[in-house]
């Protein structure tokens, strides 16, 4: 009899997506101190007709946090006990939303480091790191994550879900690129790593 897990790898988005990244291994930043490093992990399961979902969480608003109610990956800053990147990824997800990757989850592969473009925040590299999980895996939220909700990866390749919006920023107002999912704007950091995960399904190399 065929695992949940082993359904979700077995699917054809999720095969190209593995064998597009293992042909093109992540880059990887070297950062000098004081830069941080933080890993996210991207998620995706089988939702409604077999297609690809994929979880985000909005963050909770607390003063002093620039990524504060921000629509976001699980995943979080690397603490000294985390033997690997890949293990803050795992160890965040768990804290955040009770699923725990290393028993439901399983790891297929990684997409390019990346920082914040603003000199505004803080210094950080972001190692994102691409799971599947099974169907059915139930949440249980921390303080630190306000909701959670799956994405079908077919709403955000509809062009019409892709916008530029004008955000309030502690540099003063900008323009950015974001994908729009009902009352959600997706933009930023997530923004920028959904994209290069679209491109890798896509077939092409991860996009910068």
């Amino acid at each position: 009899m065929t695992s949940a897990l082993e359904k979700v790898l077995a699917h054809p988005d999720v095969r190209r997506l593995s064998h597009s990244l293992a042909d093109h291994p992540a880059a990887r930043i070297d950062a000098p101190e004081p830069v941080r490093r933080a890993s996210v992990a991207v998620i995706l399961r089988l939702g409604h007709h077999e297609a690809l979902e994929l979880l985000l969480i909005k963050r909770a608003e607390f003063a002093g946090d620039p990524w504060s109610g921000h629509v976001a990956l699980p995943g979080g800053r690397r603490e000294d006990a985390d033997i690997s990147p890949t293990a803050t990824a795992v160890r965040e997800t768990l804290e955040e939303t009770a699923i725990d990757l290393t028993r439901d989850g399983s790891l297929i592969g990684a997409l390019d480091e990346l920082q914040p473009r603003s000199a505004i925040l803080p210094p950080i590299t972001i190692a994102p790191f691409v799971f599947v999980t099974k169907s059915d895996v139930q949440m249980v939220l921390s303080d630190e994550v306000a909701d959670a909700f799956w994405v079908p990866l077919a709403s955000l390749t509809d062009p019409q879900s892709v916008r530029e919006i004008e955000m309030e920023l502690l540099s003063g107002a900008q323009r950015v690129r974001s994908f729009g999912y009902g009352t959600h704007e997706i933009w930023g950091l997530t923004e920028r790593i959904l994209s290069r995960l679209l491109h890798v399904l896509d077939g092409g190399a991860i996009a910068n």
